[in-house]
């Protein structure tokens, strides 16, 4: 006796896309036109609710990855100590720079955080015959933001990576940030390939 042969199209929700399954249902003549009218709309009701218990687990699913994204918000917002790294050597600070310092004082003041600079420059303080105009800089900037008093460290002549610096100063101080523009990578100052092997907390990379 020949059989007859019904498919289903159930939707399944997976992790990527939403799919649809083709489900083979096997019935035989006899049993066909009951089947069809009652016992399939039984299974089609049943079936239809696979869906609404996926979308149940996956919204818990979402409540829990929200739960933990604020949760990383929160640890990154909460910092208390920021490190303002120096690279550059103009005397007025290039506009990166500036705008790095503006950046860090407004994160400083609005998180009631500490404030450390660190100069970098691979020649000693000898042959910066503008060092002091630039560390004058430094204050004037940082003092425009509400900041008069801040650390400063000086890292002058020691031959070592200006990444390897920042990553060491953030680490002895455990700092909570660094504040960077992309225009010390972009001159080749700090190594952007070397900035998650060496600093150990977030940074904050500024757009030219």
């Amino acid at each position: 006796m020949a059989l007859a042969h019904y498919s289903l199209a159930i939707p399944v929700v997976t992790s990527k896309h939403a799919k649809t399954s083709i489900l083979p249902l096997s019935t035989s003549p006899c049993c066909v036109a009951t089947r069809s009218s009652s016992s399939i709309r039984s299974k089609a009701r049943k079936l239809s609710a696979l869906p609404r218990f996926r979308r149940l687990g996956y919204k818990a699913k979402a409540k829990s990855q929200e739960s933990e994204i604020s949760l990383a918000a929160d640890a990154f917002t909460s910092f208390k100590h920021l490190l303002l790294p120096i690279t550059d050597r103009n005397p007025y600070l290039s506009e990166g720079t500036r705008q790095a310092a503006a950046t860090t004082a407004a994160l400083a003041k609005k998180y009631g955080a500490d404030i450390t600079v660190v100069v970098i420059d691979e020649q000693k303080k000898e042959s910066l015959p503008q060092h002091e105009t630039q560390l004058s800089s430094i204050r004037w900037h940082l003092s425009e933001g509400g900041f008069q008093e801040f650390r400063l460290l000086e890292k002058l002549g020691e031959g070592n990576q200006p990444t390897a610096i920042i990553g060491e100063v953030a680490d002895d101080l455990n700092l909570d940030l660094v504040v960077i523009s992309m225009e010390a990578i972009h001159s080749k100052h700090i190594d952007a390939n070397l900035l998650a092997e060496f600093i150990p907390c977030p940074v904050l990379l500024l757009p030219l």
